[in-house]
C-alpha cells in the first residue's frame, strides 16, 4: 500500500508501482538555522466557495478588502516591533495564498510587496508568488501585478474538462483558463505553476489523459497534482453522504497518479516533492521548500500560520476579527505552541523526506538540531533501508526510495517520537 498526495498536502491510500527517480538532479541548497524567514500573506476572500474546499476562505466579504489590506500593512509593522531580530534580514520569498489573492487590486498587491521590502527586507531577487483563479484575471491585471513585482503566478486550473469543472464547483470555463495562461505569458510571466486535481467524482481515464495533454501542451514551469480528498463538513462531503456523488475508487485514483508519473517522467519533468513537479530544477517552488525544510516564515492575515524556531502558531480566523485586533495594535494571534526539541527534530525529518530528490542532509540536521542523524535514528533508518524504503544518497543525504515514496506517510511518521 502507498499514499497518494491529496489536495491539502496530506495523503490517501492507493496501490501501484512508481518509476525510479534516479535520473533527477540534486539541487540542494543548505539552509542554515538562522536563514531569513519567508513571508506568507493569506487572502481569505473568494467570489464563491468551491464545494471541496475546507481552507479559511469567505465569500461575499470583498467589501472588506481595503480595510484588510490596511490591516496587513499594520501587522507588518507590529511584527517588526515585536520581533526586530527576525525582520529586515532579507526575506527570500513572498507568497500570496488564499482564498483568491487575485481579488486584490494590483495597486494593493504593489503596496504589500513594498511593505514586505520595507519591513522584512524582501530581496530584489526574491520569488514573489500570487495564486489566481482564471476568471479573476485579465491582461491588464496580470500586467499590473507583474509590474508590481510578482514574478511567479500559480494558476488554479484544476481541470480542463467541463464535467470536472462542474463537479468541483469552479467559477471558470476551460476556455478562460487557457486565456488566463496565455495572458500571463504575454504579460511577461516566465514562471507559471498550474494546479490540477484528479480523482473527482465521475472522472474517467480519458478525462485525465486530456488534462495531462493540456499540461504538456501549455508547458508551464511547475505543476502541482493533487488527489481530491472529500473533507468532512464540506458541501462535497454532504453530496457524497447523500449519494448524489460517488467518489472514485482508490485503485482508479492510483492509476491516475501512476499515469501522471509516467507522462511527466517521459517529458523530462522533475518529481521533486510528493505532489510537485518542476520542468527544470530552477523552477522548484522556493517558498514551499521553506515549509518542507521546516524553516522559518512569517504568516500574515486571517488564519495565516507562522513558524519561528520551535515556536509556531496561527492568526485569528475571521477577517473582521483579525482586522479589529490589528487596529487595536495587537498581534492577531489565535494560538501559539512551543515545540520540544524532539518534536522539532522529528518534524524536520517528516517534512524533509517529502523532498524526493534532496531528502534530508545529515550535516543540516547536525547544524540545526545538534544531533547525529544516523545515530539518533539508527533503528528507524536500519529498518527502512532494509525494506528498501530509505537510502543514503551521496553518502550523507537520507531520502525515500521510489518504493518508499509510495509509503511516505508510514515512513515519515516513524520519525515523530
Amino acid at each position: 500500500m502507498w499514499r497518494l498526495p491529496t489536495l491539502d498536502g496530506s495523503t490517501t491510500i492507493g496501490s501501484m508501482n512508481q518509476p525510479s527517480s534516479a535520473a533527477t538532479t540534486l539541487l540542494h541548497v543548505p539552509l542554515p538555522a538562522d536563514a531569513p524567514p519567508g513571508v506568507y500573506v493569506h487572502v481569505p476572500f473568494c467570489r464563491h466557495i468551491c464545494p471541496y474546499c475546507d481552507f479559511n476562505t469567505y465569500s461575499g466579504q470583498e467589501a472588506l478588502v481595503p480595510r484588510y489590506v490596511a490591516a496587513l500593512l499594520e501587522e507588518m509593522r507590529l511584527l517588526v516591533r515585536a520581533e526586530p531580530e527576525r525582520a529586515g534580514r532579507g526575506a527570500p520569498t513572498l507568497f500570496f495564498g488564499g482564498g483568491t489573492p487575485s481579488l486584490l487590486p494590483a495597486a494593493d498587491v504593489a503596496r504589500l510587496i513594498e511593505g514586505s521590502r520595507a519591513h522584512f527586507g524582501l530581496r530584489t531577487d526574491a520569488e514573489v508568488t500570487l495564486e489566481a483563479n482564471p476568471e479573476s484575471v485579465d491582461a491588464a491585471y496580470l500586467e499590473g501585478i507583474r509590474a508590481a513585482g510578482v514574478n511567479r503566478l500559480s494558476l488554479g486550473v484544476q481541470s480542463q474538462r467541463r464535467a470536472g469543472l462542474r463537479v468541483l464547483g469552479r467559477g471558470h470555463k476551460s476556455l478562460e483558463a487557457g486565456q488566463a495562461f496565455m495572458a500571463a505569458r504575454e504579460a511577461g510571466f516566465e514562471n507559471i505553476s498550474l494546479d490540477f486535481i484528479y480523482g473527482w467524482p465521475g472522472q474517467t481515464a480519458d478525462d485525465w489523459e486530456a488534462d495531462l495533454a493540456t499540461l504538456l501542451e501549455w508547458q508551464p514551469e511547475h505543476v502541482s497534482l493533487y488527489a481530491l480528498i472529500v473533507e468532512p463538513g464540506t458541501p462535497l462531503h454532504a453530496a457524497v453522504q447523500r449519494g448524489i456523488l460517488t467518489p472514485v475508487e482508490d485503485d482508479r485514483v492510483a492509476d491516475f497518479h501512476e499515469r501522471a508519473l509516467e507522462v511527466l517522467a517521459a517529458a523530462g519533468w522533475e518529481h521533486y516533492e510528493i505532489a510537485n513537479w518542476a520542468r527544470e530544477p530552477r523552477y522548484r517552488s522556493r517558498h514551499n521548500q521553506l515549509y518542507w525544510q521546516n524553516s522559518d516564515y512569517f504568516g500574515l492575515g486571517a488564519g495565516a500560520h507562522f513558524h519561528h524556531g520551535n515556536l509556531r502558531g496561527g492568526n485569528l480566523l475571521l477577517p473582521a476579527a483579525y482586522c479589529t485586533a490589528v487596529e487595536r495594535g495587537e498581534l492577531p494571534r489565535m494560538a501559539t505552541e512551543t515545540l520540544s526539541a524532539d518534536t522539532a527534530l522529528g518534524e524536520s525529518l517528516m517534512l524533509g523526506l517529502r523532498l524526493l530528490v534532496d531528502g534530508v542532509g545529515a550535516d543540516d540536521i547536525r547544524a540545526r538540531h545538534g544531533v547525529d542523524l544516523a545515530a539518533t535514528y539508527a533503528a528507524e533508518i536500519a529498518r527502512f533501508t532494509a525494506l528498501s524504503l530509505l537510502e543514503w544518497h551521496a553518502g550523507s543525504r537520507l531520502r525515500l526510495t521510489p518504493r518508499g515514496a509510495l509509503l511516505a506517510n508510514e515512513v515519515c511518521a516513524a520519525f515523530l517520537r
